[in-house]
């Protein structure tokens, strides 16, 4: 790690939620696995991201990207991709996925914090065409430090996408009570209400971060197809990208 992740921006993580997903690492490329609602996802991400951002040749960082979902599609799209995430035996199967399908993510195991201040560091901080931070935000203890570091690493015009779940009863029943308890569709305690975020919440951190919200859109799972598709309802899953002006 360079001294620049040592220092205490990089400590924005939860230990309890890196050991979670650590455990579910082998199953994650499993289609039928516990994060079979993620593949159903990804399809509507990455038709999100492309629609509102060329992907072909364009630099783009994913962060908190697992083991490599959204990462490889969007390499796949043509995106130079480098991806980053904190747990380590996730970015494990997500190299070694890369290997078997032959798509090529730089992955790295770092904070995006640091990440900033390493590229600060080198001269090279608005390096990224994109950003991508997907069902993340909600799973560490200070979203807005997460917000800044892209805006940071973001060139001017570059967007920033992320997704994230919103804090309403609907969701409660949803995301909580419904995919984790009665379907099973999740792990237990994968999510915690207190830590989803308002669409209201998140526009702040954008401002206070120098970048300009364009749009939020809802973003639909359904388990009966296991599919999901993008929606103008907002109050469970939503989707948000905002932009670096300049």
């Amino acid at each position: 790690h360079s001294e620049a992740g040592m220092t205490a921006s990089a400590r924005n993580f939860s230990q309890a939620e890196l050991d979670k997903f650590d455990e579910l690492a082998q199953r994650w490329w499993d289609p039928d696995g516990p994060q079979k609602a993620l593949h159903a996802l990804n399809p509507a991400r990455l038709g999100y991201v492309a629609d509102r951002t060329p992907l072909r040749d364009a630099a783009v960082l994913d962060v908190g990207c697992g083991g490599g979902l959204l990462s490889e599609a969007l390499a796949r799209a043509g995106a130079r991709v480098t991806a980053i995430d904190l747990a380590p035996n996730l970015l494990k199967v997500a190299r070694l996925h890369g290997l078997e399908s032959g798509i090529k993510v730089d992955y790295r195991e770092l904070p995006v914090e640091a990440l900033a201040e390493e590229m600060l560091a080198e001269g090279r901080p608005a390096s990224f065409d994109a950003i991508t931070c997907m069902e993340m935000l909600e799973h560490v203890p200070e979203p807005g430090s997460v917000i800044r570091a892209c805006a940071t690493l973001l060139k001017p015009g570059g967007r920033l996408f992320l997704s994230t779940l919103n804090r309403t009863p609907a969701a409660f029943a949803l995301a909580i009570v419904g995919a984790e308890y009665v379907a099973r569709l999740l792990p237990k305690g994968t999510h915690q209400y207190r830590d989803f975020i308002k669409p209201s919440e998140l526009a702040k951190w954008l401002r206070e971060a120098g970048l300009e919200l364009e749009d939020v859109s809802g973003l639909m799972y359904e388990p009966w197809r296991n599919s999901a598709r993008v929606i103008a309802r907002t109050d469970i899953n939503y989707l948000a990208y905002a932009r670096k002006p300049g």
